[in-house]
């Protein structure tokens, strides 16, 4: 299969609306040991795509496991999400916020959604940002640079390191939908 070339944005669809065209739906619950990045150009690291939904790593991002999480069909601002999407939106927000924090062992992070340009929303089409912020005050690191919502020091996201890091938060967000269902029993 080709891969889709989401710089391009064929048919003038959005970035965030080719990623979805290109990776299918699986249970969250039993995720596939891997999943194909190479089928978007640049690559997509999809950790989770339901019938309504797609997460992927951030392809600059912020800390490692900073995440995206948007509807599948193009909802430029987060009042254009259907009712579906946003029980969807708010529930997974949850599950992968914790997702990540497994997976990275970090345990305090940003979410962030920005609605239209004034609002410094660079896509259009509405999504979340779940951000690891990993504490550099304990550390001692205080002079290290702190990078807050794309003001510092960002580089392009490594392939190989964010396929493994893909997998670990995918096997996290079924442990945490297990989790969740064995509290219900």
């Amino acid at each position: 299969m080709a891969a889709f070339d989401t710089s391009a944005a064929p048919l003038g669809r959005c970035p965030f609306c080719i990623i979805p065209l290109a990776h299918t739906v699986y249970d969250p619950r039993q995720p596939p040991p891997t999943v194909d990045s190479t089928l978007t150009t640049p690559p997509s690291y999809v950790v989770l795509s339901t019938p309504l939904l797609i997460a992927f790593l951030d392809i600059m991002p912020l800390s490692p496991g900073h995440l995206l999480l948007c509807p599948r069909a193009h909802r430029p601002k987060l009042t254009d999400a259907s009712r579906a999407e946003s029980l969807q939106l708010g529930n997974y927000v949850r599950v992968l916020s914790a997702a990540v924090a497994r997976a990275t062992g970090v345990e305090d992070w940003n979410v962030v959604q920005n609605n239209g340009a004034a609002a410094a929303q660079v896509v259009p089409h509405m999504h979340y940002h779940i951000i690891p912020r990993p504490e550099i005050r304990a550390s001692g690191r205080m002079n290290e640079s702190f990078t807050m919502f794309g003001k510092g020091h960002r580089e392009e996201l490594d392939e190989d390191e964010a396929a493994a890091l893909a997998e670990r938060i995918r096997a996290e967000v079924a442990c945490v939908l297990r989790d969740e269902e064995q509290i219900k029993l």
